[in-house]
C-alpha cells in the first residue's frame, strides 16, 4: 500500500521540478520603450550610416580642403565684424543642419552646407558661433540632451577639419526642449531633427 501511494507522488514531484525548469529559462526582454527619431530630415541625401559621430568621405574632404583653401588665413578677403549686416547674419544663422533618425551622421548635403559656412566664418574671422544641438519630442529627455550633443559635437569637428579655428565653435544641446515646429507630426519632427548656428 506504501509502494503504490509513493509512485504517484515521486511522479508528481519529477513533473514539479521539470515545470520549473523550463520556466525559469524564459526570460522577458525588457522593451526599448519608443521609437527615437523617426524619419529622415528634409534635407538628408546620402547618410552614410545611423552613428553617434560624424561621417564623410576622407579623401573628397582632403581635396576639398586642399582645392578650396578652407585652412584658416587662405581664404578670400576678410571682413570685420563690424561690416556684418543682419541680412548676412540671418543668412548664416538660418541655415540649419538637419538629422536623419537617431543619428549624428552628416549627409552629403548637410557637409555642402557647412563647407559654406566654413567659407562664410573665414570671411568674418572674429565672428564666433554656438552649435546647438536639437531633437524632436520623442524618447526621454536625458536620450534627447546626449543625442543632441552628438550632433552638436559631429558639426563642430567638420568644421574644425575645414581649418575653423576651434576657439571660435562652443556647443550646447537643447534636447527637446526647442521645437522650432512644436507639432507632433513627421513633417515637424523632422525639421526639430538639426543643428542650428547662432553667431555670438
Amino acid at each position: 500500500m506504501r509502494k503504490a501511494l509513493c509512485i504517484p507522488m515521486a511522479l508528481a514531484v519529477i513533473s514539479l521540478v521539470f515545470f520549473s525548469a523550463s520556466c525559469a529559462k524564459k526570460a522577458v526582454t525588457p522593451e526599448r520603450g519608443p521609437a527615437y527619431e523617426e524619419g529622415p530630415g528634409p534635407e538628408d541625401t546620402g547618410i552614410t550610416g545611423r552613428t553617434g559621430r560624424y561621417e564623410y568621405e576622407e579623401d573628397a574632404y582632403r581635396s576639398t580642403v586642399e582645392d578650396e583653401g578652407f585652412r584658416e588665413g587662405t581664404y578670400g578677403d576678410k571682413a570685420t565684424q563690424r561690416e556684418l549686416t543682419a541680412a548676412t547674419r540671418n543668412e548664416f544663422e538660418n541655415e540649419d543642419i538637419y538629422f536623419a533618425f537617431d543619428s549624428a551622421a552628416l549627409s552629403r548635403t548637410a557637409q555642402e552646407k557647412l563647407r559654406e559656412k566654413a567659407r562664410w566664418m573665414k570671411q568674418y574671422p572674429t565672428v564666433s558661433a554656438v552649435i546647438e544641438g536639437h531633437c524632436d519630442e520623442r524618447g526621454t529627455s536625458e536620450y534627447n540632451l546626449a543625442l543632441g550633443d552628438r550632433r552638436a559635437e559631429s558639426v563642430k569637428t567638420y568644421m574644425i577639419n575645414l581649418g575653423v579655428s576651434r576657439s571660435r565653435l562652443v556647443t550646447i544641446s537643447y534636447g527637446e526642449e526647442r521645437p522650432i515646429d512644436p507639432r507632433p507630426t513627421e513633417d515637424a519632427w523632422a525639421r526639430n531633427r538639426r543643428a542650428h548656428f547662432v553667431i555670438e
